[in-house]
């Protein structure tokens, strides 16, 4: 983990790194499910704050597991273009990829 390769063993170091460089205040019980858990989702602003706390890159901090699916063809829009991003669009409301 990037953590452990910093010297970081603990949440609360973590937590202190994540205040000091990164100006994020995340909750013990946020650091601790990010240690203890593997979480499905992470906002980016946080993904940011740990790489910035940590002086790492985002690949880093993240592992492609095997049971990932496959990614798709992209989704193209009506004049044949492809979307931009990961998301689709149907009308306002975005839609995770097919």
């Amino acid at each position: 983990m990037a953590a452990a390769e910093r010297g970081v063993w603990t949440g609360t170091q973590l937590r202190r790194l994540l205040a000091e460089r990164a100006g994020l205040d995340l909750s013990p019980a946020s650091v601790s499910a990010l240690f203890t858990k593997q979480p499905s989702q992470v906002k980016l602003a946080t993904l940011t704050a740990l790489c910035t706390a940590l002086d790492c890159a985002p690949g880093d901090l993240l592992v492609l597991s095997p049971a990932a699916p496959a990614v798709s063809a992209p989704v193209k829009m009506s004049g044949g273009q492809p979307l931009p991003g990961p998301l689709r669009a149907v009308g306002r409301r975005s839609l995770p990829p097919l």
